[in-house]
């Protein structure tokens, strides 16, 4: 089992390293979250063990990145010396798997760990979901109740936004900084691609879901 330790502690990180070594697994630590999301872009692991105070950036938000940014679905775990239900929540929410507070006995973390790793990769990652609308983020698929819609790459990159945003309203100019950047098209190609969503998405359906606010932008409504 290949396992990374996040971990600002160095005496703490270098326990946990020697005794899964001993364990027949094989470490890499991190030291901070920064770090964390760099190993994770450029290796793959079984698990990964995640402390929460932590510089650079903290436990919570490096597995938020991790999750929503990297659309890494290796089970975490949580190992921290925070123990109240807040905490708790947060790690659960920010995509953590499990949760074990300092101090702990090496031989629940081992248990803790073949679970997880027997769990095998989380099914949500990369899922951004709204209504009956669900796209996988990785595989760019999208799906209206459970029926596939083929989408062009803009048309995808506009309803991504929308979905993430929904069901407030997203501004003309939002949908161009974030699909285009500074290559910013003419209006006419932006109504183009929002026609071919609408298109897309609606024409088999008797509820719409994208809707044009005029002077205002486009939203996604339930």
């Amino acid at each position: 089992m290949k396992v990374l330790i996040v971990e600002d502690n160095y005496h703490v990180a270098e326990t946990l390293a020697d005794y899964l070594e001993l364990e027949g697994h094989t470490i890499d630590c991190a030291y901070h979250g920064l770090g964390a999301i760099q190993l994770v872009k450029d290796n793959h692991y079984d698990v990964i063990i995640m402390d929460i105070m932590m510089p650079k950036i903290d436990g919570i938000s490096a597995v938020k990145k991790i999750r929503q940014e990297v659309l890494c679905d290796t089970p975490i775990l949580f190992l921290t010396a925070k123990d109240s239900l807040e905490d708790k929540i947060a790690a659960f929410q920010a995509g953590g798997d499990d949760y074990l507070v300092k101090p702990f006995a090496m031989e629940e973390l081992c248990l803790r760990l073949q679970a997880l790793a027997s769990r095998g990769a989380r099914k949500d990652v990369g899922l951004l979901h709204f209504a009956d609308i669900t796209i996988n983020q990785s595989t760019g698929e999208v799906l209206r109740a459970g029926k596939p819609i083929k989408l062009s790459r803009i048309q995808l990159k506009i309803l991504s936004l929308l979905v993430k945003k929904a069901p407030a309203i997203v501004s003309r100019q939002e949908v161009i900084d974030s699909v285009w950047g500074d290559d910013a098209p003419g209006s006419d190609a932006l109504r183009s691609h929002v026609y071919g969503l609408r298109n897309a998405i609606d024409k088999d359906f008797v509820e719409p879901r994208l809707e044009t606010i005029h002077g205002q932008g486009y939203r996604l409504k339930a």
